[in-house]
């Protein structure tokens, strides 16, 4: 039996500190300990890793603070349009979904895309019609309504301006740093399996149907047992071009790294070569977790069956 471990992010690029009211800290604080705490429970009551960074997710879409699922930023049209995927590291199966709108849980459709259909990737009305069939849950578009959204978007939708940023009509002045706004898990289970999720809203006033990393195999999720779990957060077209969720996969297997070897090499190195900026959080087998950024922060948490625990903002 391995340790069994969880760790979690709600997005990289935070705000600083000194522009941070202890009300919006406690705000994100619970809102990660919450999801963490959903998550782990199930590790910890024998359940899948699978299952695991499944609810996990599952809250923090449902916490309007998190841009995905609920909390979902306007598109340029503006709608929203959420992407999520999710991989099992013992079969290498995987399901993701691009696009998708009025799913309350976009990463449940994705579980579905994984577990009952013979695909990897649903976009769209697709998608849609497939989580129709499948009865996934849907919403009307007032419950993906957020005042400090849709001003933000107001903002620029008249522009060609798209926003990594989410902000708050009570926080305005607070959000002034670049937040990306996505939420991932990685877990390792009792018996040493591992699986990834991440799930998010894109772009403020983003157009053309632009797909970031986080639905992409390999770019911003990916998990196999005989490496890593990786979810990415960042600016996702840098993370596509890199591949980096793979990467650090890949240095694992074929140049003998560890864990924070790989990610380190690839947050802090590889990326930011290329102007890449972001995080991941990882676990592998073992049950050894890393926690890489090179923004000013990373909503971040992490648990394991050791009494490991971490919950942070900052860097």
């Amino acid at each position: 039996m391995s340790i069994y471990a969880l760790v979690i992010h709600g997005g990289a690029g935070t705000i600083l500190k000194e522009d941070m009211t202890p009300e919006l800290e406690q705000a994100y604080e619970d809102g990660l300990a919450a999801a963490l705490e959903a998550g782990y429970a199930v590790l910890e009551n024998g359940g899948s890793a699978i299952n695991a960074v499944k609810a996990a997710i599952v809250l923090l879409e449902d916490n309007v603070l998190f841009n995905a699922g609920r909390g979902a930023v306007f598109t340029k049209k503006g709608v929203q349009e959420m992407d999520a995927a999710i991989m099992d590291g013992t079969t290498l199966n995987a399901g993701a979904v691009a696009g998708v709108r009025n799913v309350r849980n976009p990463i449940v459709l994705a579980t579905e895309v994984m577990q009952h259909s013979n695909h990897v990737f649903l976009s769209g009305k697709g998608a849609n019609d497939f989580a129709i069939k499948q009865g996934v849950k849907l919403e009307p578009d007032e419950y993906f309504f957020s005042p400090f959204r849709y001003e933000q978007w107001k903002a620029i939708r008249d522009s060609d301006n798209y926003s990594l940023d989410h902000t708050n009509h009570h926080l305005e002045e607070l959000l002034r740093d670049k937040k990306f706004g996505t939420v991932g898990a990685v877990a390792c289970d009792a018996n040493g399996n591992i699986a990834a999720a991440t799930s998010t809203g894109g772009m403020t006033n983003k157009k053309y149907g632009r797909i970031g990393d986080s639905p992409v195999i390999g770019a911003g999720t990916y998990a196999n047992n005989a490496t890593c779990g990786i979810s990415c957060t960042g600016h996702g077209e840098l993370f596509i071009r890199a591949v980096a969720a793979h990467d650090v996969s890949c240095l694992i297997e074929y140049k003998g790294f560890s864990l924070q070897e790989a990610m380190h090499e690839v947050v802090h190195k590889k990326l930011v070569a290329m102007k890449g900026e972001g995080g991941m959080i990882g676990v592998d087998a073992h049950g050894n977790i890393a926690m890489e950024f090179n923004s000013a922060g990373m909503y971040r948490a992490a648990k394991n069956s050791k009494g490991f625990y971490e919950l942070a903002i900052y860097a």
